[in-house]
C-alpha cells in the first residue's frame, strides 16, 4: 500500500500540470458544493436565531380560534374554557421537556393605558404571576418586581419595559410614576429587560415583516388584579420555558394537549396552541434548502465531469507506461497489484483535488458572505463527506483504466518499445 502511495505521488509530481488540469473538475465542483453547504448553513443559522432570538426557549401558549388568537378586547370569553388550576400548572412543569411555566393573561391595547396626557397605542398589558419574569428570562433594571403579599392583596402595581419607558412615559424616571389602565391608577415598581438582548438580521422588507418585533412596550400587572381593570374569568394563556432549544416543540404541543384537555368549549374551532417558533424557522428553514438543493445537484455535475477527466487521463497513463506495466508482470506482479497501484494513483488524484477543492469552497464561501450579507457556516461534516466523496469518484472512474492495465499481455506490452 505504501508503495502505491509512493508512486502514486511520484507520477502526480512529475506530471504537475497534467495533473492539475485533470483535478480541476474535481476541485471546482467541490467547492462549489461546499460553498452552497455553507451558505445554507449559515442562512439556516440566521433564521433559527432570528426567530427564537436570545436563547430563552420559551414557547407560549395561547387560546387560539381557528388560526388566530382570541382577543377579547372586542369579544367575550367563550363559554367551557375555565382557568388554569393550580393543578393544571403543576402537571405542565412535570413534563420532562420544561424548565419552568407560568400562566398570564395578555390583551394589545390601542386605548386604554394614560400617563398624564399621553396614552399607549399597540402595546400590552399582561397579568402574571411573580414567577413569570423568571420563565421569560428577564431582570430586574431597576426598581423591583412584585411581592407575593401585593399579588394576594390585590395592590395597584405594575412593572414596565423599556418600550413604555421611551414610549408613554417619554423618558421620565419610571419609579413612582402613575398609569391608568383600564380606568384604574397604578404605580410604577419597576423596569425589567430581557436578560439577554438580540436584534434579528433584517437584510430585506420580507425579513422586516417576518422577524420585527413589538416595539410599543408591555406593562405587567399582578394577575390578581386583572378583573378589576378588565374581565373575570377570562381564559389564561402560559408561557413555559423549554429545557434546551430542540425540546421547545415538544414542550410547547405536550402543554396544549394539557390545557385541552380540560376544556369543553361550544366550537371544536376553539382550543390552546403553541406558538412555535423553532417549527416556524424549520420551516423557513426547509424553504431555504430546498432553493438550495438544485444548486448542489448542479454543481454535482461537474464532479461527474472531473472522473471522466481523471478515467480519460489514466487511459493516457496507461498507454504511456505500457512497457512498465509488461515488465512487472513479466518479473511475477498479479493483476491485482496492477489493479492496486493504478486505483490508488486515481483515488490519490482525486482526493487531492477533494482537499483542494474544500479548501477553495471555504474561501469561496467567505468571500461571498462578504461581497453580499449572506451569513455562512462551515460544515465540517460536510468538508469531511466531500473528500471522501471525491476519493470514490477515483476509484469508480479508475476501475476501468486499472483493468485495462491488469489484463494486459506482458509479452505484447514489452514489444511496445
Amino acid at each position: 500500500m505504501f508503495e502505491n502511495l509512493r508512486l502514486a505521488f511520484r507520477g502526480i509530481w512529475t506530471h504537475k500540470l497534467r495533473s492539475f488540469l485533470t483535478m480541476l473538475g474535481i476541485i471546482i465542483g467541490i467547492a462549489a458544493i461546499i460553498a452552497i453547504v455553507s451558505t445554507i448553513e449559515g442562512t439556516n443559522q440566521q433564521i433559527k436565531q432570528n426567530l427564537i432570538g436570545s436563547g430563552s426557549n420559551t414557547v407560549d401558549i395561547q387560546l387560539y380560534e381557528n388560526d388566530w388568537p382570541i382577543d377579547l378586547s372586542y369579544s367575550e370569553a367563550p363559554f367551557g374554557v375555565p382557568q388554569i388550576s393550580d393543578e393544571i400548572l403543576k402537571e405542565i412543569k412535570d413534563l420532562d421537556e420544561v424548565k419552568s411555566a407560568s400562566k398570564y393573561t395578555s390583551r394589545q391595547i390601542y386605548d386604554g393605558v394614560y400617563y398624564l396626557n399621553n396614552s399607549m397605542s399597540g402595546g400590552y398589558v399582561k397579568g402574571v404571576e411573580t414567577d413569570y419574569f423568571e420563565t421569560a428570562n428577564m431582570t430586574v433594571k431597576s426598581g423591583r418586581l412584585f411581592t407575593d403579599a401585593e399579588v394576594k392583596d390585590y395592590k395597584k402595581v405594575c412593572i414596565v419595559d423599556d418600550g413604555i419607558i421611551s414610549g408613554v412615559l417619554q423618558n421620565e424616571d419610571p419609579i413612582g410614576k402613575i398609569l391608568e389602565i383600564g380606568g384604574d391608577s397604578y404605580v410604577i415598581v419597576g423596569v425589567v429587560a430581557s436578560r439577554s438582548t438580540f436584534e434579528p438580521v433584517i437584510n430585506s422588507i420580507t425579513d422586516y415583516q417576518t422577524y420585527a418585533q413589538d416595539e410599543s412596550g408591555t406593562v405587567y400587572i399582578p394577575i390578581t388584579d386583572w378583573p378589576i381593570s378588565y374581565k373575570y374569568d377570562e381564559p389564561e394563556n402560559v408561557l413555559v420555558r423549554a429545557k434546551s432549544t430542540d425540546d421547545m416543540t415538544a414542550a410547547g404541543k405536550k402543554t396544549a394537549d394539557i390545557l385541552n384537555g380540560n376544556i369543553h368549549p361550544d366550537s371544536d374551532a376553539i382550543k390552546y396552541q403553541s406558538k412555535d417558533l423553532l417549527e416556524q424557522a424549520q420551516q423557513l428553514q426547509q424553504l431555504a434548502s430546498s432553493t438550495n438543493s438544485m444548486l448542489i445537484w448542479i454543481a454535482a455535475i461537474s464532479l461527474l465531469v472531473g472522473g471522466i477527466g481523471v478515467m480519460n487521463i489514466m487511459l493516457v497513463s496507461v498507454t504511456e507506461r505500457t512497457a512498465e506495466i509488461g515488465l512487472k508482470k513479466a518479473i511475477g506482479a498479479r493483476k491485482g497489484k496492477i489493479m492496486a497501484q493504478f486505483l490508488t494513483e486515481a483515488a490519490v488524484l482525486t482526493s487531492m483535488g477533494g482537499v483542494l477543492g474544500v479548501a477553495s469552497g471555504i474561501g469561496l464561501a467567505k468571500i461571498i458572505s462578504m461581497m453580499s450579507g449572506t451569513p455562512v457556516a462551515i460544515s465540517w461534516p460536510a468538508a469531511f463527506i466531500a473528500v471522501a466523496f471525491s476519493m470514490v469518484i477515483g476509484i469508480v472512474f479508475g476501475i476501468l483504466p486499472s483493468h485495462q492495465a491488469a489484463n494486459l499481455n506482458p509479452i505484447d506490452a514489452l514489444r511496445t518499445n
